[in-house]
């Protein structure tokens, strides 16, 4: 929930924020985010390396949600801060802040996903434990979308740069809260084999001979791709297509809940369907659903609520099953290498997700100046076409792709439980 007041805000709000607030150009913002994105991606697998060689009295992955969680809270205000300066000094601002932002993250972000992978190495219970992340995930993103422009109003008081700044501190100080409760009430219980070499080479050299892991990647930046456009246009989509901004909270906190109700799903789900099945069926309804919202006329709201709604309850899953891959993945890593990088893990696959994110909010900005989108001006209809696409069409065919590509899992539930068990009986072996 703590980190999802800070993803959801920068999926849904962080580019209409740049070109409506702080008045930065569409194709100058959609350049810096990718730029910073790219720095951002890079240092996923250096914080993955560190946190797997950290060795404390906490463990390796729980103290940093202790002490960087502070730092993440001012960084976000700083992002959200409009500075007194011309197009050129708000511009370097945003590179820097959300640089600023995007690191804290990363160092708070990369341990926490590894603990998914040490609390339990059982991966049923893997599967359950990351769905209960998820719904609190998409409960702070149902949050987010729901109330955050309400929230900038009323704390503005009709200075909107002013409620981005309070909204944020707001938000920092629950998301700091609630890092140090997992701090406090989570235990690292699965520790790499005790000979293992220590080199970070051999850990990158490891996942590149990990297909399973490959193809989570990949799957991991396709997915990001649709997940993010998707959200950073329904802004755009509500206020520029429909002509109905009031109805933006709703029309994203309709979709948040049904990611919440797809993600509490995942346990049952996974105990009559296989993951790589489910993966695969599941995309390929986000695929289709998303082609079909692109037909829906602007005045037809309770359809495009149904179908956004409907869209989000397939995508509900997409996360806890994804993340309790990347645990299966280290598992096989372990199993067929003797070696074991949680961390590294998942911080390369946090590194493809942010690619693919960084990708989409590029793809919007460049494509909205493309078609001639003026901020806070009605839209012509080549731009109205655009911000349609973005919400519908162009993630949708990119959910097909992901649909695609996950047939190239190898992992299916009986490969994976030979795994599992040959894994405990050499632990089991070890003196």
């Amino acid at each position: 929930m703590g980190f999802n007041f800070y993803w959801a805000n920068i999926s849904s709000f962080l580019l209409i924020f740049y070109t409506d607030v702080m008045g930065l150009a569409a194709a100058a913002v959609g350049t810096m985010i990718l730029a910073t994105k790219i720095v951002d991606a890079v240092t996923d697998p250096l914080m993955g390396a560190l946190a797997d060689r950290t060795r404390s009295r906490f463990g390796k992955f729980r103290p940093y949600l202790l002490y960087a969680a502070l730092p993440m809270a001012v960084a976000g205000v700083l992002t959200y801060t409009v500075p007194a300066a011309g197009d050129g000094g708000k511009l370097l601002w945003a590179y820097a802040t959300f640089t600023l932002m995007m690191l804290c993250y990363t160092v708070l972000s990369t341990p926490y996903s590894a603990l998914s992978g040490v609390i339990t190495g059982d991966s049923q219970q893997r599967t359950t434990l990351i769905s209960f992340r998820f719904i609190a995930a998409f409960a702070g993103t149902a949050i987010v979308n729901y109330c955050t422009l309400d929230l900038v109003a009323w704390l503005g008081r009709g200075d909107e740069a002013r409620g981005w700044q309070l909204t944020m501190a707001a938000y920092g100080i629950a998301a700091a809260a609630l890092f140090v409760t997992v701090f406090l009430t989570t235990r690292e219980r699965i520790a790499p084999p005790p000979q293992q070499n220590s080199a970070v080479r051999q850990d990158l050299k490891d996942l590149l001979n990990n297909k399973a892991w490959l193809v989570l990647f990949a799957l991991a930046l396709i997915i990001m791709v649709t997940i993010v456009m998707r959200g950073g246009a329904s802004v755009y989509y509500m206020k520029y297509f429909v002509l109905r901004p009031d109805l933006t909270g709703r029309f994203l906190g309709a979709y948040s809940v049904a990611l919440a109700v797809g993600a509490a799903l995942t346990p049952l789900l996974t105990r009559y369907f296989d993951k790589k099945r489910l993966m695969v069926g599941l995309m390929a309804a986000v695929g289709a659903l998303s082609c079909a919202m692109f037909f829906v006329p602007a005045e037809a709201i309770g359809v495009m609520f149904v179908l956004n709604t409907l869209i989000g309850l397939a995508l509900g899953p997409k996360s806890p099953l994804a993340f309790s891959m990347y645990a299966d993945a280290a598992d096989y890593t372990e199993w067929k290498m003797g070696r074991r990088a949680t961390a590294m893990t998942f911080a390369a696959a946090t590194f493809s997700q942010k690619l693919g994110g960084a990708i989409a909010s590029a793809a919007i900005a460049w494509l909205l100046a493309a078609m001639g989108y003026v901020a806070n001006q009605a839209q012509s209809g080549a731009s109205q076409l655009g911000i349609v696409l973005l919400l519908t069409v162009i993630p949708g065919v990119v959910a097909f792709v992901a649909a695609f590509t996950m047939r190239f899992y190898p992992l299916d539930n009986a490969t994976l439980a030979q795994v599992q068990s040959e894994l405990l009986a050499r632990k089991a072996a070890r003196p």
